[in-house]
């Protein structure tokens, strides 16, 4: 049998480590668990264990759906092999369902669970694998997937309430765009014809939004072809690394949506992580695969800069609070955690707490952004009402 190098702490913080001979990895994380060693990595001798690669796949109300009835099929007591044929005959999503299909016949044929599911990474992610994993190793598979479900559903609100924070702002700017658009195209050409041909004498303000028409009107494909490339350019600037990077840290420094999208982080950055500990998950495993789900550049390198001084035998607190990107409160309280060897329980604390806090933080957001979008409205649509009003007001007064 194969020899595993592992590394850990106990129940009180210390660090541990030595050598298991064991049939697989799984059984190692096993044995550690039984004596309450938190692991930090776990290698076979001479090789380390490689990581799946993250990738999309099926939705997540549909995956957490086929979660959750599968943790209750599995509590009930109903074999491995006969849950998944009735989850697969009832699932409606048909590519998901040869996927499930697959797994059983996998699962049939002596494969693991986890590793049947591994095979298809577009439904099943690196997270889903491992926390399977160290549910069959464990004999936990029913909580394990309980667990699983609740961290789709919690990760999906997060990500809705990251959508509603962004496209709120930019669909009230783009409308306000079109409207300003439309005016400068066809109203404000016919106010100009009429001043024309009274021979009124033009202000400022007013020769300005005409010329602005004029603009439009003749050269609106150009202006067309920098929105669209505008918005092609930026996306594949944010595709390259650097870009991302640089996007998301003006993301975050962001007056409003800055707060907003911090704390959302450290939400879906504690759910994740206490989600895959408390299912066994070596440490360093944990906080790849953390990373890799983080939705945020900058706390990705933040949380792969943290591993690696885990990997040195340093505590999780201290780095990240070198990092800067979680607040002291967080910092703290995973500090606690590790002292106490509850970390788990700490980061699922946590989580709660700032996913009502992004609660508020939203609500908050859009109570702000209302009054600030009418304002702008207000003074652009308003200032060129006024600047074409104008001459009609010199004219009047020479009449009278």
């Amino acid at each position: 049998m194969p020899s595993f190098e592992w590394k850990g702490r106990d129940r009180a913080g210390r660090p541990q480590g030595g050598v298991l001979v064991a049939d697989s990895k799984d059984a190692v994380l096993a044995v550690l668990r039984r004596q309450q060693i938190v692991p930090i990595t776990v290698k076979e001798k001479g090789k380390e264990i490689a990581l799946p690669k993250l990738r999309g796949g099926v939705d997540e109300k549909t995956l957490a759906i086929f979660t959750r009835q599968f943790s209750v099929m599995i509590d009930a007591g109903l074999p491995l092999v006969q849950c998944l044929q009735i989850l697969g005959e009832q699932q409606d999503h048909k590519t998901f369902q040869r996927i499930i299909l697959q797994v059983r016949e996998d699962v049939e044929s002596g494969s693991s669970l986890a590793n049947a599911m591994k095979k298809h990474p577009g439904a099943f992610d690196d997270l889903f694998v491992n926390m399977v994993a160290a549910g069959e190793a464990g004999g936990i598979l029913d909580t394990i997937l309980q667990r699983l479900a609740t961290y789709i559903e919690k990760n999906a609100r997060l990500k809705a309430q990251v959508k509603s924070a962004m496209i709120y702002p930019i669909a009230v700017l783009s409308i306000a765009g079109l409207v300003v658009y439309i005016i400068l195209w066809k109203v404000i050409p016919v106010f100009g014809s009429l001043f024309v041909s009274l021979g009124a004498e033009l202000p400022l303000p007013t020769r300005v939004v005409v010329a602005m028409s004029k603009f439009v009107g003749r050269f609106w494909w150009l202006i067309v072809g920098i929105v669209v490339g505008g918005v092609y350019a930026l996306k594949r600037y944010y595709a390259t690394e650097q870009g991302r990077l640089v996007i998301d840290r003006l993301l975050l420094k962001s007056p409003i949506l800055g707060q907003v999208l911090r704390k959302i982080a450290v939400a879906r950055f504690c759910r994740t992580l206490g989600t895959l500990l408390s299912a066994g998950v070596p440490v360093l495993e944990a906080l790849d695969i953390t990373a890799r789900t983080s939705g945020n550049a900058v706390i990705e390198l933040a949380i792969l800069e943290v591993r690696k001084q885990v990997e040195e035998g340093k505590n999780m607190a201290d780095p990240l609070k070198a990092t800067n990107q979680f607040p002291p409160m967080v910092v703290q309280m995973i500090g606690v955690g590790e002292v106490t060897g509850a970390m788990d329980t700490m980061l699922a604390k946590i989580a709660e707490f700032y996913e009502e806090e992004v609660d508020l933080a939203v609500a908050g957001m859009m109570k702000l952004i209302e009054p600030v979008m009418i304002l702008f409205l207000g003074i652009v649509v308003g200032g060129i009402v006024i600047a074409m009003y104008m001459p009609m007001f010199s004219m009047i007064s020479k009449i009278g």
